[in-house]
């Protein structure tokens, strides 16, 4: 009889008995939803990422990166007709809140062998939107070579993808922000916590920060996210509007006698806060935060020396800021996806989880068909996805899975090169 070997998940949540004490806590305590506990998340993330450079910095929980960005955008008075430029390879939710504000996304590509937005594709889109042109030059026969393509517009707002958790050219897209009068919103879903060499954290590069705490990310809550601003009235508007536009905090109502039941709706909101069952799961993940990068870094550590000499594979950057929230192996060689998606097949068939991250948004139907796309048109994001596996990368891994996956991927390489 063979033996059976146990499968290695693409990604598993690091959740100790300090974690279900918490939600204990908060479930004895008889209030749920947001509370103290949410607000003290709030401060001791702020606190994290202000205790070494002092900067006023505001933090606002809210119940996923997704409407983070949502919230940033709006406050950002993106609107209908307006533009939001970012990059094809990241995940829907990126571009799909532009769609929730009636604005239109405009795409651009990425730097050649990287995940990351390329500054010069995003400085030839901003040039030729400030000029009135359409968003894209023609590159297909029967597109009029003298417009271009694509939506026209103010661009409003710049999203750049910190994906993996390796940052972009931030001082660069910074830059161009301001040039063209756009308001810079991270995603840095990947990011947390991530610095650079001199001491500035992602997500604290621009305008807006947008972190994520879903299952699979470097710290979790299982769902929620994290808004981080310098801005004190960027703040205060967040604030409002992620919880109904009500005025002022209400949660207190419902547990001091003498609080006042009185509140307005200045504007509409939404339903976006974070309950405290989750935002305690936060404050631990939160004190663990390092710990838990520098287990990711020793997994990456082992793949890179692993990996490195091989001809066939590309491993990701090892940057300094890099917070390993994914791990990106590229096949060198092959200049379509089947070998790519043969490649998967095998290790999936040997019990080693695997994903791709990501699928460029261009060559969804959705955006294909409202802006008239072909595969084609962000050439460099379609080189990196066609090549790209993400292996698993989580705290917990142990040596023998670590050693496992090296071996698995360098035996199914061979089988590829048979």
């Amino acid at each position: 009889m063979s033996k059976t070997i146990d499968p290695i998940p693409f990604a598993r949540p690091f959740i100790g008995a300090e974690e279900e004490e918490a939600v204990l806590r908060v479930l004895r305590s008889g209030w749920l939803t947001t509370g103290t506990e949410a607000l003290s998340f709030e401060k001791e993330f702020a606190a994290f990422l202000s205790r070494e450079r002092q900067d006023e910095i505001h933090a606002l929980a809210v119940n996923s990166a997704t409407s983070g960005l949502h919230l940033a955008l709006e406050a950002c008075g993106v609107g209908p007709g307006d533009i939001v430029v970012t990059s094809t390879y990241t995940f829907t939710a990126t571009a799909e809140v532009v769609r929730y504000l009636g604005a239109h996304v405009v795409f651009v590509d990425v730097k050649v062998g990287t995940y990351l937005m390329d500054p010069d594709s995003l400085e030839r889109t901003l040039e030729r939107l400030s000029q009135g042109l359409p968003a894209y030059s023609p590159r297909q026969s029967g597109r009029d070579p003298a417009m271009g393509y694509g939506p026209t517009g103010k661009v409003k707002a710049i999203i750049p993808v910190h994906v993996a958790g390796l940052a972009c050219d931030m001082d660069r897209i910074v830059s161009l922000a301001h040039k063209y009068g756009a308001q810079v919103i991270e995603d840095a879903a990947h990011s947390f916590p991530s610095r650079l060499a001199d001491g500035r954290w992602v997500g604290l590069l621009g305008d807006i920060g947008v972190f994520s705490f879903y299952a699979t990310k470097t710290i979790t809550t299982g769902e929620g996210g994290m808004v981080v601003t310098h801005n004190k009235d960027v703040a205060n508007h967040i604030s409002v509007m992620r919880s109904h536009g009500i005025d002022r905090s209400i949660w207190n109502r419902y547990t001091d006698t003498k609080a006042s039941w009185k509140y307005a709706v200045v504007a509409p909101g939404y339903k976006y806060n974070m309950p405290d069952v989750l935002a305690a799961i936060g404050r631990i993940q939160l004190g663990r935060a390092f710990d838990l990068l520098e287990m990711r870094r020793h997994i990456a550590e082992r793949y890179n020396q692993g990996f490195s000499s091989v001809p066939e594979l590309i491993v990701p950057p090892s940057g300094i800021e890099n917070a390993w929230h994914l791990y990106p192996l590229r096949l060198a060689d092959f200049s379509d996806s089947a070998a790519r998606d043969r490649f998967i097949e095998l290790l999936q068939n040997q019990g080693i989880g695997v994903s791709v991250h990501f699928i460029p948004l261009h060559t969804m139907p959705y955006y294909a068909d409202l802006y008239h796309f072909s595969e084609s048109d962000f050439p460099n994001a379609m080189d990196t996805f066609i090549r790209t596996v993400s292996l698993p990368i989580w705290p917990g891994m142990t040596e023998e899975q670590i050693d496992r996956v090296i071996e698995t991927v360098m035996k199914t390489i061979g089988q590829l090169k048979g």
